[in-house]
């Protein structure tokens, strides 16, 4: 279970196709004073896909992207490939990192699984005078019915709010500080986000249509 804070956007060191579906290797984070600390087994929420640490290897020397001595590596199934951008993911793309939350943790987000339910795009982006943007996205036909107005919503894995949804676009404001620290800062028209809807609204769907 996640929340949709990220707390570490890095750079993709490998990606490589293994069997029916691929390897993919990141920097472990650390900003010099703090690297997290992670063994393999453990989850973390790759771009909002809940994804499993295969293991860890010595990162190349002089390599850019983190200071820590290792790399983390993921094994991406078929199904994840195909569920998500990542079946067009390049070196050197930065995704978004958040580790699982824990018993206890503050939530500062909304409850997020990492099942991403589909995709979408960026359509629109707008400066704003306040150093932040408006990005309008576009999802695909079958989560339109989770856009509901000040509702939340993941986009690759960052917690945001929907605002104004038009049928299968609503808009989004982000503050500075998510552009700095998340990859939507970097985000074009045109660039792919998985998207996974409200979990509340998706069981709320799931029990009215039992009871019906």
């Amino acid at each position: 279970m996640f929340t949709g804070i990220i707390e570490s956007c890095v750079p993709v060191r490998a990606f490589e196709p293994l069997g029916q579906g691929a390897e993919l290797v990141l920097p472990l984070p650390s900003d010099g004073s703090d690297t997290w600390s992670v063994d393999s087994g453990q989850s973390i929420a790759v771009c909002g896909v809940c994804l499993t640490v295969a293991g860890r290897r010595p990162a190349p020397t002089g390599a850019g992207g983190s200071e820590a001595p290792h790399d983390l590596v993921f094994h991406l199934s078929s199904e994840t490939l195909e569920r998500t951008w990542f079946g067009k993911l390049e070196v050197g793309r930065m995704v978004n990192l958040e580790r699982a939350l824990r018993l206890g943790d503050r939530l500062d987000g909304h409850l997020v699984s990492g099942h991403v339910d589909g995709g979408g795009r960026v359509t629109a982006i707008e400066d704003v005078g306040d150093g932040g943007r408006v990005l309008t996205f576009e999802v695909d036909q079958e989560l339109e019915r989770y856009l509901v107005d000040k509702g939340s919503i993941t986009l690759d894995g960052v917690s945001l709010t929907v605002v104004q949804p038009k049928g299968r676009q609503f808009e989004v404001a982000l503050i500075p500080l998510t552009l700095e620290l998340t990859n939507l800062g970097a985000a074009e028209v045109g660039t792919p986000v998985n998207v996974e809807a409200d979990m509340v609204g998706k069981w709320i769907e799931r029990l009215a249509r039992a009871d019906g």
